[in-house]
Order: structure tokens, then sequence, then C-alpha cells
């Protein structure tokens, strides 16, 4: 599968700084296709309401229309991963889009944490929550991210090809942030900030 593609444009990072629309490339992610009627049924939301905001992706090259035999007439995701560019990012549109990400990324690990227990034991071993300070140039950062994000694309045929996916596989959801720290002052620990 190709590299996935980073956002520059600022109006395509308003068209995802919205719950439903983010809500809504989450379950074409996992179902791979849905119709506005399907979106609505697992979001909550309207057909009406999945529609538009289905549409409004759409246009902005973030989802497609799948092929179908049928007379429904479902999406799919046009890639199944983006990244924000990071001078992008770094807009009063771009934080409003991180925000939302951010709000929806902790959610869904507070919702796998109270439900973990009740997972199967190879599951609950197999997850994460790992945290960790290293001392890091920008460049190797930079480079852990593109190994990181090529890990990652090793995987994606999955997305849409069903017949990739071997027995026992479901939608594992993989988050990653790094943030730079200010170096300790010399004088000791009350040196970090």
């Amino acid at each position: 599968m190709d590299e996935p593609p980073t956002i520059t444009d600022p109006r395509s990072l308003r068209a995802l700084a919205h719950p439903i629309r983010l809500a809504l490339l989450e379950v074409l992610g996992v179902l791979g296709t849905a119709t506005a009627t399907r979106c609505a049924e697992l979001t909550g939301e309207s057909v009406a309401s999945c529609s538009f905001h289905l549409r409004t992706l759409a246009e902005y090259g973030f989802i497609e229309r799948a092929p179908s035999h049928t007379r429904e007439k479902p999406w799919r995701l046009a890639k199944p991963v983006q990244s924000v560019d990071t001078a992008t990012e770094n807009t009063p549109m771009g934080n409003a889009l991180t925000e939302v990400f951010l709000e929806k990324e902790f959610s869904r690990l507070r919702a796998w944490r109270r439900r973990v227990e009740s997972e199967p034991e190879d599951w609950q071993a197999a997850s994460l929550v790992l945290g960790a300070t290293l001392w890091m140039t920008s460049t190797e950062l930079a480079e852990f991210r593109e190994f990181i994000r090529s890990m990652i694309v090793g995987y994606l045929d999955r997305v849409e090809k069903a017949e990739l996916r071997p027995e026992g596989a479901r939608p594992v959801r993989l988050f990653m942030a790094s943030s730079a720290e200010r170096p300790p002052d010399t004088a000791g620990p009350a040196g970090l900030r």
C-alpha cells in the first residue's frame, strides 16, 4: 500500500476537525465500507447527518464511493492513514483538529481500560500503554516516526482486503504521539519543567 498522504491544506483540516467526521472515518476504517445508514446505526447520528458529513469528507478527498453491485451506495476511505503536516498542525485550525483527535483517542483508550478485564487473556497481554523519555535529536525523532509509519503501512492492505486478515484478527487502534521536553537545568531535578 502507498505511503500515507500528509494533509497540508487548512481547509482540509477544518473538514476533519469535527467529532462526527472523525467517528465516520473510524467506522470506515474498521468496516472497510459502509453506507450512511450503517454509519448512522454505529454512531448514533441520524442518516441525514451522516450523509452530510460523509459528503463533506468526500469533497476533501478523505473518502470515496466504494464499488457496489446493489442499489446501496457505500463509502470507503480514500487512504487508510493520513497525517497532518507539522507546519499546518501548528495553526489555530491544526490545533483544533489535534484537540478533537486527542480527546477521541483518550476516550477510546479509557473505554478499553474499563473493559479490558472482560477481554481474552491473549488480548489483555498484547495490549500496551507505554511511555518513555529518550534523548534524541530532531533528526532521530523524524527517523523514528518514519520507522513507525513504515511498520503501519505493512498492515494497511488488511483494511480493505478481509482475505489477508489472519484468523483471530481484530481491528486494533494504534495511537502515537511525541513531545520534545525542555532539557533539565544543570542544577538537578528541580530544573525539569
